[in-house]
């Protein structure tokens, strides 16, 4: 039996949309993108249907059939995505470098720093050529002042006037 009447009444045309449609849509899953070659990509493989067909009725079948499938797909996806049940491979589950969150800045407390603009509660100040935005408990100080950390949440940085200033 050749392989050409293995095929049937599938053309080159065919083998070429359906090659080019699963192409781009994997090349849509391994690249972000807002969605055009997965569209052509889609495209190609209903174009692919109706080429194949011998009939648009049966064409307009085949597609019908082409995305009901992929409407069970992507239920199963989603509903395994609500229950956190994703295969290991679509879920980063190692840190890579780079931004990890805020870092730890307990190091900043009792330090004293010059105020560069004036903290209404809050601005900007100099520690040691750090220039950080911090925030006073309510109070005014005025540029040029001398000031002391007194209280680290998180990124937000409180100061006090320095007590040998006052």
């Amino acid at each position: 039996m050749e392989f050409m009447e293995l095929l049937g009444n599938i053309s080159l045309i065919s083998i070429i949309l359906f090659l080019l449609g699963i192409g781009l849509i994997i090349f849509e899953l391994s690249q972000p993108g807002f969605g055009l070659p997965g569209a052509a990509g889609l495209l190609c493989l209903v174009g692919c249907v109706f080429v194949t067909a011998q009939t648009v009725m049966q064409g307009i079948i085949l597609t019908g059939i082409f995305f009901v499938i992929v409407l069970l797909l992507l239920i199963i996806f989603f509903a395994m995505l609500s229950k956190n049940r994703l295969p290991k491979k679509l879920v980063l589950h190692e840190s890579e470098q780079g931004f990890t969150g805020i870092e730890d800045m307990q190091y900043l407390l009792g330090k004293v720093g010059t105020v560069i603009s004036t903290c209404r509660p809050a601005g900007n100040v100099d520690f040691d050529g750090v220039k950080l935005d911090v925030v006073s408990r309510g109070e005014f100080i005025e540029k040029g002042a001398t000031v002391e950390v007194i209280e680290i949440e998180g990124n937000r940085i409180v100061v006090k006037m320095n007590e040998q200033e006052v």
